[in-house]
């Protein structure tokens, strides 16, 4: 039995519905042709369950949780590292059809499309993608549970834990700050910290903030 089996359907509805009305003060930015040319297109979820005990009526701070995982050390690819579930699009696949994929693939949640709550702005990488987060509701798919292969640690969250002001680094190698996000007394960077910041500041301060523009650490660029 999952830990979201203790929350309500009724609240668990009142929870979802809460994060559905605070999404639209975000007018998405989807990436130009310009930024998307050269680059492939990728996704990555901010799968979202109910916390155990959640009333549906307390800060959604406190009472919803996302996941988090690091990346196995064996893969190729920004292997030990800090994410959303996620992964590139396979051919006709869109945004959110890749997003619901990779979440039952990586954490073992399978979600409808009934599932998907909107979509946060494009984030073009450095390492030659162009990243649609997707907002899924996951309360009552389960527990997640990490596929080894391709995830070494899975986290369930609450969302106080991403409600931090991050910090900006200026560096030699961009005109552009580079955001870290506190989390685990370490910092986390883009496009993750990007996805999980813009995320805290439209959900839980109706705050329609960009950060497209913010900076990747350099050992990222990769």
């Amino acid at each position: 039995m999952g830990d979201d089996a203790v929350v309500p359907d009724q609240v668990q509805q009142r929870l979802r519905a809460r994060i559905e009305e605070a999404l639209p003060v975000l007018r998405r930015r989807a990436a130009t042709a310009a930024e998307r040319s050269g680059k492939r297109s990728a996704s990555v979820t901010m799968t979202l369950l109910p916390v155990p005990g959640a009333t549906g009526d307390g800060p959604l701070a406190d009472e919803v949780a996302f996941v988090l995982t690091r990346r196995a050390r064996s893969l190729r690819a920004h292997s030990g590292q800090w994410a959303l579930p996620g992964g590139r699009l396979d051919a006709g696949e869109t945004a959110e059809q890749a997003a619901r994929r990779e979440v039952s693939e990586e954490v073992g949640l399978e979600l409808g499309p009934d599932r998907v709550l909107g979509l946060l702005d494009d984030y073009p990488t450095r390492s030659g993608y162009v990243i649609t987060p997707v907002v899924l509701w996951a309360g009552g798919a389960g527990e997640p549970v990490p596929n080894p292969d391709e995830v070494a640690e899975l986290h369930r969250l609450p969302l106080a834990e991403i409600d931090r002001e991050p910090r900006f680094l200026t560096i030699p190698e961009s005109d552009a700050p580079v955001i870290q996000v506190p989390l685990f007394d370490r910092y986390v960077h883009a496009p993750t910290g990007a996805v999980l910041h813009q995320f805290r500041e439209v959900v839980l301060h109706g705050r329609p903030t960009r950060v497209a523009h913010l900076e990747q650490p350099v050992f990222a660029w990769r």
